[in-house]
């Protein structure tokens, strides 16, 4: 049975887990709760549901809901940290690689933003994996917009089995799982994965809390070299490793655990 993305959400954020104690400041967790615009953090917490548990009443939990669904609607051009993943990406098209999942591709704003500078072959096939509400506005703007019918939308993570390029730009941190973990469950697995503007830390695993101005999200950040170790275990070897300078993550009270720029990777499956 496949595994939705809101499945895996509401099943781990219904569960009663005692949340991790971080730092209080009144002005601090007003101007948390409060957020309507910022990208913000609040806490460090052992779990995922810790991290939930913790989330304030005010907005949902999590992406499934459509003012969540409608915040990339205009952001469909590429950033300053895009361009090495945008590379690997144009050098997977150029080397015959055509099937592409996109895990937390939201509405196709990578497809639509990488399809101005790389020539998509006819062939392509660009399936967008998101959460329910996601997906719907994701079919939805495609229709407005004339899309082809190569950008497709799913909700449910296992399909990515039988891609050839997993792609994930800032949404490995967003899920209950790690991408090593629903690899594992893949009979087919890709032959190559990009990973773009996602948090990792040289010492620390742990979770934080979100505030993307819509909703509260439980937000993962990975020991880097538990991942790459974890990846080469899958059959994987680090093709090659990148620094997205220009974007920070402050969590207040907690410096040892901010980071001053997120991170990106190409794996390339080792051939037998």
């Amino acid at each position: 049975m496949k595994s939705s993305l809101s499945s895996l959400v509401s099943r781990l954020s219904s569960s009663k887990p005692v949340p991790s104690a971080f730092d209080h400041d009144a002005e601090v967790d007003s101007r948390f709760e409060s957020n309507t615009e910022a990208n913000m953090f609040r806490g460090v917490f052992d779990t995922w549901e810790a991290a939930a548990a913790s989330a304030p009443r005010t907005r949902p939990l999590g992406y499934d809901n459509p003012d969540s669904a409608a915040l990339y609607l205009r952001h469909l051009s590429v950033e300053d940290w895009d361009y090495p993943a945008l590379f690997w990406v144009a050098e997977s098209v150029n080397h015959g690689l055509r099937r592409f999942a996109d895990i937390g591709g939201s509405v196709g704003i990578k497809y639509y933003a990488f399809g101005k500078f790389v020539r998509f072959p006819a062939d392509l096939y660009w399936r967008v994996i998101d959460v329910p509400a996601v997906v719907a506005r994701g079919r939805e703007f495609a229709l407005q917009r004339g899309a082809p019918a190569a950008l497709q939308f799913s909700d449910a993570i296992d399909d990515i089995d039988g891609v050839d390029v997993v792609f994930a730009s800032g949404s490995l941190q967003y899920l209950p799982e790690t991408l090593p973990h629903i690899l594992r469950r893949a009979v087919r697995r890709p032959r190559r994965i990009v990973i773009n503007t996602t948090p990792f830390h040289e010492q620390h695993e742990f979770f934080t809390l979100n505030s993307v101005g819509t909703a509260f999200c439980p937000y993962r950040v990975q020991r880097t070299e538990s991942f790459v170790a974890d990846l080469s275990n899958l059959g994987y070897r680090l093709r090659d490793q990148w620094r997205n300078i220009g974007k920070p993550m402050h969590i207040p009270f907690h410096p040892d655990k901010s980071l001053r720029s997120y991170v990106g990777f190409c794996f390339d499956a080792v051939e037998n």
